[in-house]
C-alpha cells in the first residue's frame, strides 16, 4: 500500500476512534427524552413508529439490541451505542472526503502525494472531522437512539462515494460505484430523507468529470437534473409507486369486482415486468447509461424495500403501531405524513386570510368488507386571494402562532401582513432564529441551554459582563468565534485554488442548510430547539474547517520556505479550535449517569391503580412510557392512551384489543359510529340544557335522526344536542367496588355533569366520553396534567391526584379548594414508588427537558404538602418537603417556579433555613437577571418574567413573616428595577 494510502486510513481510523470514545464516555444509559423512547420500543419489538417510518434503522438497531444478552435494561444503551458507532463512521468517511478534496485541490490524481502534500492533507482531514466531531448539534445526536445519527452517515457515505468515483478511470468501475451508490440513497430512505437533499449539489460531481467545458449555464442544468432527480425519488418512487399500486387495486376490487390484493399483484407483475424487460433490452442493444440508469434505479427499489417491514409488521398488530399500515391505501397515506397537516411551500395564504370556500377534492378509501369504500372527501380551502402570496411563510392560524407573527412584524389585532413582512419574517425568523442561529451554536458559541438562546460572538464575549446563572449554566459554550473564522478561511481558500469543489461544497451547505430551511417553512415556534435537522450544513462547513489548514500551511510555507514542517505547524495552530470545541461541550454533552427521563415514566405509571387507563398529551408524555412498558417490562397493565391519537380510527380500534397485561376496552360505540370520515367533528346546538350522556351514545350509535343537520356537503352531520352531558351514579356499584376514599366519601354524587366546551367536539373527546360512560368505574382513569388541561370538557371537579396523576371518581370538589388529593396514597407512592436516580448530583448535566419534568415534580410535592397541612399532618408535610429539597437540591437542579412556591411551605413547617435559602439564591438570581436584561436591552422572556414576579411574590410574604430586613433590601431592589422593566412588560 503507497505510503499515502497507509497514513489517510491510519489518520482517518484515529479521528474515527476519538470521536467513538468521546461518545461512548458521554453516551445516555438508557432512553432520552422525545422520540428515542418511541424510536426503542419500536425497534426492539419491530413495531410501527410515527409516519414516514424508518425500518432499516429499526432492523438496524434491533441487532444492536442483542448485544444487551437478555438484560433489558441495557437494551436501550446498546442502541445508543449503535448512534455512537454510525457517528463515528460519519467522522472517519468526513476525514476521507476532506482529504479527497484536498487532492482535487493539490490536482493529485493517482499519483502519490508528496510528502508535504500528505502532512498539509492529514492535517486538514484531522482538524475538520474533529471540529465536527465536537459540534454542539451532531454531539447531541450522537449519544441517544435516533434517526439522527444513522442518517448522517448514510449522508457522509454518499458524499465520499461520490468523490471516490470522481476519481475512478474505469468506465466499468464508475459504473459498479454508481450503483453501490443508488444501493446507499435506497437504504437511506428507510432512515430518514435527508440524504436526498444531497443529491443536487452531487450532480455537480458527474458535470465536472464528465464535461470538459465548464460554465455557469451547464453547472445549472446539472443542479437543475439533480432537482429532477431528487423529485423522482422523493415525490414519484417513495410515494408514487405505492399511489399508482393504490389507485390500481381499488379499481380492481371495487370496479371488477376481483378480491383485495389483485390490483397489487397486477402492478407488481406489469412493472417488476417492465423493468426487467427494459434492463434485458438496455444490456442487448448495448446501451450503457440506459443498463446503469435502470441498475440504479433497481437498487434504489431494494434498499426502499425496506418498507416491506412496515406493513408486514403492522399487519401482526404489535402493542405499537401508528397510523396501523395495513393495506395500500393506509400505507400511501403513513408514507405522506398526511397525518401532519398541509404547510403552503409556493403558494398561499396569509394568516389573516379568510376561507371563501370549500373545493370537494379527490375521495378517501378506507378498505371496508367487501371492497374500498370512500369515506371522505379531501377538501381544499379557497382564500381571499387578495390575502395569499408566492412563497408564504406566515400562513399559520393557531392563536399562539399569530401572536408571534404579530409581535414579531409589529401587526395590531386585524391588520393584514404585506408581502414586505411575509419576506421579513422568513428572513429575520425562519433563516436567521431557526438556522443562522443554530449555525452560530456550532461554531461560534452559545450562551446557555436556555429555549431560544442566542449564539455568542466576540463581541459579546468580550463587551458582556454574563451574570453567574449564565456563567455557571453549563450550556454556556464559547468558542470565541474560533471554529467560524476557521471555516470561513477555507471558503475563501478553496474559492480561489478549486472553485469547482467550492460549488460543490457550497451547495451541499445551502441544499442541507438555507434550502432545508424554505423547504420546511417551519411555523414560528417549535416544540423544541430543531438545531439536529440542519447537522449535514454542518458538516459541509467542517469541510471547511479542514481547509484552513492548507490555507495555513501555505501561508506559513512562504515564510519559512518549508512546506513540510508548515503542514505540522498548521496543524499544531489549529488544534486547540476542536480541543476549545471539546472542552466547552464536555459537561452538557456528557449524559452517563442520567436515568430521570426513563424515572420520569415510571413515577407516572406507578402513580396509577393496577390495570389502569392513562391519558397523555403529546409526544414527550408518552414516548418515555412506551418505552419502560414495552422494554424493561414495569406496569404492561396500565394502558397508555396518547388523547391526540384518540381523534383517529385506526386508534381507537386498537384500544379495543388486549395488549400486554392490559384487558380490552369496552366501547359503545362500533367501528361504523367513529370510522374515518364518520363523526370527526359534532358541532353543539344546545337544543337540551341536559342530556344523559349513556342515551346520547345509543342515539349516535344508532344513526338517530334526533342528531342530524343538514350540511351542504354531506348532507347531514350529527350534532350534539346539549353542552350539558350527564351520567348518573349507582352508589351500590360504587360502594362495592371500594374506589372512593374514606377523606372524600362526604363528597359523592348521585351524576355528574359533563360541560362541554367550544363549539364542537372532536372525536377523541367523543370516544373519550365513551369510554367514561361505558367503563362505569370499572377500571380507573387516570390523566396527566398535559391532557386534563387539554380535554374539550371539564373534569377537573371530579379527579383526585394520586401522585403524578389525576384519577377520575364519582365525587365534587368543593369550590373552596383548589385540588382533592388522596394523601395517603400520594404520600406512600412518591416516598416508596418514586425514583430520582441521580437528580442530587451536581457534576450531571441536567438540560431544560429535565428541568421542565423536574419543575413538575417539585410542583406535585408542593402540592401533597399543601393537602398534608390542611389535614393537620405536620410530620408527613415536612417529610415531603425534606424529599423535595434533597433529591432536587438547588447545586444540582436550581431552584424554580415550583420553588418559589413551597417558601410558605418551608416558613409553615417551622423550616426557616431551607426557606431563606430559596428566597436567597432566587432573588439574588432574579436581581441578576432583570439587571442583565435591562443593561442588553433584551426583550422580556418567560425566564426575566418569572424573575420578576418572585421578587413581587417574595417582598410580601417576607413581611408577613417578620422578615423586613430581608423584604426591605428586595424592596429597594424591585425599585431600582421597576420602573424601566415594568413598563417594558406593559409594552409587551
Amino acid at each position: 500500500m503507497p505510503k499515502y494510502a497507509r497514513l489517510n486510513n491510519i489518520f482517518g481510523w484515529t479521528a474515527f476512534l476519538i470521536a467513538f470514545i468521546t461518545y461512548l464516555l458521554t453516551i445516555e444509559e438508557t432512553a432520552s427524552f422525545w422520540d428515542p423512547g418511541e424510536f426503542i420500543a419500536v425497534a426492539y419489538k419491530l413495531q410501527v413508529p410515527h409516519p414516514p417510518g424508518a425500518p432499516f434503522f429499526l432492523l438496524i438497531y434491533r441487532m444492536f439490541s442483542f448485544f444487551s444478552f437478555g438484560d433489558n435494561l441495557a437494551i436501550a444503551y446498546w442502541m445508543n451505542v449503535g448512534s455512537a458507532l454510525f457517528s463515528a463512521f460519519t467522522i472517519l468517511f468526513l476525514f476521507w472526503t476532506i482529504t479527497l478534496l484536498g487532492r482535487k485541490l493539490f490536482s493529485l490524481g493517482k499519483e502519490e502525494a508528496t510528502k508535504e502534500q500528505t502532512y498539509q492533507l492529514m492535517g486538514a482531514g484531522l482538524i475538520g472531522a474533529l471540529a465536527y466531531t465536537f459540534t454542539d448539534s451532531f454531539w447531541f445526536s450522537a449519544v441517544e437512539a435516533e434517526v439522527y445519527a444513522m442518517s448522517s452517515f448514510f449522508t457522509a457515505i454518499v458524499i465520499w462515494a461520490f468523490l471516490k468515483w470522481d476519481v475512478i478511470k474505469d468506465p466499468r468501475a464508475e459504473n459498479q460505484y454508481m450503483i453501490f451508490i443508488a444501493y446507499l440513497v435506497g437504504l437511506s430512505i428507510g432512515v430518514h430523507l435527508l440524504n436526498l437533499v444531497t443529491i443536487p449539489a452531487l450532480a455537480l460531481v458527474v458535470y465536472f468529470k464528465k464535461y470538459k467545458n465548464h460554465n455557469l449555464k451547464g453547472g445549472i442544468i446539472a443542479f437543475v437534473l439533480g432537482g429532477i432527480a431528487l423529485v423522482i425519488i422523493n415525490n414519484i418512487i417513495i410515494p408514487g409507486l405505492p399511489s399508482i399500486a393504490g389507485t390500481m387495486e381499488i379499481f380492481f376490487v371495487n370496479s371488477l369486482g376481483l378480491p383485495f390484493g389483485a390490483g397489487i399483484v397486477c402492478f407488481s407483475i406489469l412493472f417488476l415486468g417492465g423493468l426487467v424487460y427494459a434492463l434485458v433490452y438496455a444490456h442487448k442493444q448495448r446501451k450503457v447509461i440506459m443498463s446503469t440508469v435502470l441498475i440504479c434505479l433497481t437498487f434504489i427499489l431494494i434498499g426502499y424495500g425496506s418498507y416491506a417491514l412496515i406493513v408486514i409488521r403492522a399487519n401482526a398488530e404489535p402493542v405499537i403501531n401508528e397510523n396501523d399500515p395495513k393495506d395500500i391505501i393506509s400505507f400511501v397515506s403513513y408514507l405522506k405524513r398526511e397525518q401532519y397537516g398541509y404547510r403552503p411551500l409556493l403558494h398561499g395564504q396569509y394568516f389573516t386570510a379568510e376561507v371563501i370556500d370549500q373545493v370537494e377534492g379527490a375521495p378517501v378509501y378506507a378498505k371496508g368488507e367487501e371492497k374500498y369504500e370512500v369515506v371522505d372527501y379531501q377538501l381544499e380551502n379557497i382564500y381571499d386571494p387578495e390575502k395569499t402570496t408566492i412563497l408564504p411563510r406566515i400562513y399559520s392560524t393557531q392563536a399562539r402562532h399569530v401572536q408571534i407573527y404579530q409581535s414579531k412584524l409589529g401587526l395590531r389585532e386585524g391588520e393584514d401582513p404585506t408581502f414586505f413582512d411575509n419576506i421579513y419574517f422568513m428572513l429575520d425568523h425562519q433563516l436567521g432564529h431557526m438556522y443562522w442561529r443554530y449555525f452560530m451554536w456550532n461554531f461560534s458559541g452559545r450562551e446557555s441551554d436556555f429555549s431560544d438562546a442566542p449564539f455568542l460572538s466576540i463581541w459579546t464575549s468580550i463587551s458582556t459582563d454574563f451574570p453567574e446563572y449564565i456563567k455557571n449554566n453549563k450550556g454556556h459554550n464559547n468558542y470565541f468565534m474560533l471554529p467560524l473564522v476557521l471555516g470561513l478561511i477555507g471558503m475563501f481558500f478553496q474559492a480561489k485554488h478549486d472553485p469547482k469543489s467550492f460549488w460543490l461544497t457550497l451547495m451541499l451547505f445551502l441544499m442541507m442548510g438555507v434550502v432545508l430551511v424554505l423547504y420546511l417553512n417551519s411555523p414560528p415556534v417549535e416544540p423544541r430547539e430543531r438545531d439536529y435537522i440542519y447537522v449535514g450544513s454542518f458538516y459541509a462547513f467542517a469541510i471547511w474547517i479542514g481547509f484552513s489548514v492548507l490555507a495555513i500551511s501555505r501561508q506559513l510555507a512562504r515564510l519559512k520556505k518549508d512546506l513540510v514542517m508548515a503542514g505540522l505547524y498548521a496543524t499544531l495552530i489549529t488544534i486547540p479550535v476542536p480541543l476549545l470545541m471539546a472542552s466547552e461541550n464536555w459537561n452538557d454533552h456528557d449524559r452517563s449517569d442520567r436515568f430521570f427521563s426513563v424515572d420520569a415514566a415510571r413515577n407516572f405509571l406507578a402513580s396509577c391503580a393496577p390495570n389502569a387507563i392513562l391519558f397523555t398529551g403529546g409526544d414527550n408524555d408518552t414516548f418515555p412510557l412506551w418505552y419502560v412498558q414495552e422494554v424493561e417490562g414495569f406496569r404492561t397493565d396500565v394502558r397508555v392512551i396518547v388523547l391526540s391519537y384518540f381523534d383517529t380510527d385506526w386508534y381507537v380500534k386498537q384500544m379495543t384489543r388486549p395488549v400486554n397485561e392490559s384487558a380490552a376496552l369496552d366501547f359503545t360505540l362500533q367501528y361504523n359510529n367513529f370510522k374515518k370520515g364518520t363523526n370527526d367533528v359534532l358541532y353543539i346546538t344546545d337544543r337540551l340544557d341536559n342530556l344523559p350522556l349513556p342515551d346520547y351514545l345509543q342515539l349516535l350509535k344508532s344513526d338517530s335522526e334526533l342528531l342530524k343537520l343538514s350540511s351542504s356537503r354531506s348532507g347531514s352531520i350529527n350534532t350534539v344536542p346539549s353542552r350539558t352531558l350527564s351520567m348518573s351514579i349507582d352508589q351500590e356499584k360504587i360502594e362495592n367496588l371500594d374506589i372512593v376514599p374514606e377523606q372524600f366519601r362526604d363528597l359523592r354524587i348521585p351524576d355528574i355533569n359533563i360541560r362541554l366546551k367550544g363549539n364542537y367536539v372532536t372525536k377523541g373527546n367523543l370516544m373519550l366520553l365513551d369510554l367514561i360512560a361505558t367503563n362505569n368505574w370499572e377500571r380507573p382513569i387516570y390523566f396527566n396534567n398535559t391532557s386534563l388541561a387539554t380535554i374539550g370538557f371539564d373534569i377537573s371537579d371530579h379527579v383526585v391526584m394520586e401522585g403524578l396523576t389525576y384519577r377520575l371518581l364519582p365525587i365534587q370538589k368543593p369550590d373552596n379548594q383548589e385540588e382533592l388529593i388522596n394523601t395517603d396514597l400520594a404520600y406512600t407512592n412518591v416516598t416508596e414508588k418514586f425514583a430520582f436516580r441521580g437528580m442530587n448530583d451536581p457534576d450531571n448535566y441536567f438540560d431544560d427537558e429535565f428541568r421542565r419534568f423536574t419543575s413538575n415534580h417539585r410542583s406535585v410535592l408542593n402540592s401533597i404538602t399543601i393537602a398534608l397541612l390542611d389535614e393537620g399532618d405536620l410530620q408527613r408535610a415536612e417529610d415531603i418537603m425534606r424529599l423535595s429539597l434533597e433529591k432536587f437540591p438547588h447545586g444540582a437542579i436550581p431552584y424554580d417556579l415550583a420553588s418559589g412556591q413551597a417558601v410558605p411551605l418551608l416558613l409553615e413547617l417551622g423550616m426557616e433555613e431551607e426557606a431563606m435559602h430559596i428566597i436567597d439564591e432566587m432573588s439574588s438570581r432574579s436581581v441578576e437577571m432583570l439587571d442583565f436584561y435591562q443593561e442588553t436591552g433584551r426583550a422580556m422572556d418567560r425566564e426575566a418574567s418569572i424573575s420578576m414576579q418572585m421578587l413581587r411574590y417574595f417582598i410580601p410574604l417576607l413581611r408577613e413573616q417578620g422578615f423586613e430586613e430581608k423584604a426591605n433590601q428586595l424592596q429597594q431592589e424591585y425599585e431600582r428595577l421597576f420602573g424601566s422593566m415594568d413598563q417594558r412588560m406593559q409594552r409587551r
